[in-house]
C-alpha cells in the first residue's frame, strides 16, 4: 500500500485491508515495513523519533483485536521505542486468536542516501526468531536483513515453514530505467534464492508511492521452495491480494534437493570473521 503523514489514517487502511485479505480466506497477512507512516529515513529528523510507539502498543492493540475476530495471523512492522532515546524497526507478530507472540528486531541496518536507518534504529539484540503460529511457524526478517543468507539460514534452521520480508525499498527517481531494472532483479533474485537454499516459501511485501524523490518499487511476491514466482505484485498498485502456499512442497523439495543433508558445518567457522584476511 501506500501511506500518508497520519498515522491514524494509515493503520485505518491497513485494518480494513486485512479485513479485506481475510474475507477473501487469507489466514497469515504480512504488512510491509513501517507501514504505519511515511518512510521517514529519507531524512536525519529528530522529530521522527515522536512516530515511534512501545510493541505491545496501540497499533498491537488495534490489530490484535482484528486479528481475533477474523481468527488471521497479522505480521506487522512497527517502528519501536523501547526506551528514551532507545529505537529498533520490529515486526510484531499477533496470533489468530488475538494474542502477541512476540517480536523480532531487524537485525541489519542500512545507511544509505534516501535510508538512513542507522540515525534511528538500534540493531536487533534478539537474534533470529520464529513464531508457532496456528496456521505455520513462521519466520519474519526485515527489509535490509534480506540480502543476507546468513539470516534466511538460521531462521529456516530453527524450523521457519515460510520467511517473511516485510520491505520499503525503491527507485530514486533520478537513476535511469536500466539501473532501476537490475536492482528491483537483484532484490527478487537473492530472496528467491534463500527459497531455494533452504527450501521454504519466501513472502516479500514491499510498499508502492513516491515519497522524497523514491518511487518504491513495489513488485510484492510470493517465491515456491524452488525459486519459482507463485505471485507478483505490479510496481505501482496498491494490491490486496490472497495466495495459496503449499507448505507439503518443502518436504518434497528437500528430499530431491538435499540441501541441508550435505551441508558441511564443520567447515563453516570462517563465517564469522568480518573478513578473511590473506595474513
Amino acid at each position: 500500500m501506500s501511506c500518508v503523514a497520519d498515522k491514524p489514517t494509515n493503520l485505518a487502511k491497513a485494518i480494513e485491508q486485512v479485513k479485506e485479505a481475510a474475507k477473501k480466506g487469507a489466514q497469515i497477512i504480512c504488512l510491509q515495513e513501517l507501514f504505519t507512516s511515511l518512510y521517514f529515513c529519507d531524512e536525519e529528523n529528530y522529530d521522527n523519533f515522536a512516530l515511534a510507539e512501545s510493541i505491545p502498543g496501540p497499533s498491537t492493540d488495534a490489530l490484535s483485536n482484528v486479528a481475533a475476530e477474523f481468527n488471521v495471523v497479522i505480521v506487522a512492522s512497527l517502528f519501536e521505542k523501547r526506551a528514551q532515546g532507545l529505537y529498533h524497526n520490529t515486526t510484531a507478530v499477533l496470533d489468530a486468536d488475538g494474542t502477541y507472540l512476540g517480536k523480532y528486531r531487524k537485525m541489519h541496518i542500512p545507511d544509505d542516501p534516501g535510508f538512513y536507518e542507522k540515525f534511528y534504529f538500534t540493531p536487533g539484540d534478539l537474534g533470529y526468531k520464529i513464531f508457532k503460529t496456528k496456521y505455520a511457524s513462521i519466520g519474519v526478517l526485515i527489509c535490509w536483513d534480506q540480502w543476507y543468507p546468513e539470516a534466511a539460514r538460521i531462521t529456516a534452521l530453527m524450523g521457519a515453514e515460510l520467511l517473511f520480508y516485510p520491505t520499503a525499498i525503491g527507485w530514486a527517481v533520478t537513476q535511469d530505467a536500466g539501473t532501476n531494472t537490475e536492482q528491483y532483479n537483484a532484490w527478487q533474485t537473492i530472496q528467491r534464492s534463500h527459497a531455494i537454499a533452504n527450501g521454504i516459501p519466501v513472502v516479500s511485501v514491499n510498499r508502492v508511492g513516491e515519497e522524497a524523490g523514491v518511487r518504491f518499487w513495489g513488485g510484492s511476491f510470493i517465491s515456491n521452495p524452488f525459486g519459482s514466482l507463485i505471485y507478483k505484485a505490479s510496481h505501482d498498485q496498491e494490491e490486496t491480494v490472497v495466495t495459496d502456499v503449499d507448505l507439503n512442497q518443502s518436504d518434497y523439495y528437500r528430499s530431491h534437493w538435499p540441501f541441508l543433508r550435505d551441508r558441511r558445518i564443520d567447515s563453516y567457522h570462517p563465517i564469522t570473521k568480518r573478513f578473511i584476511d590473506g595474513d
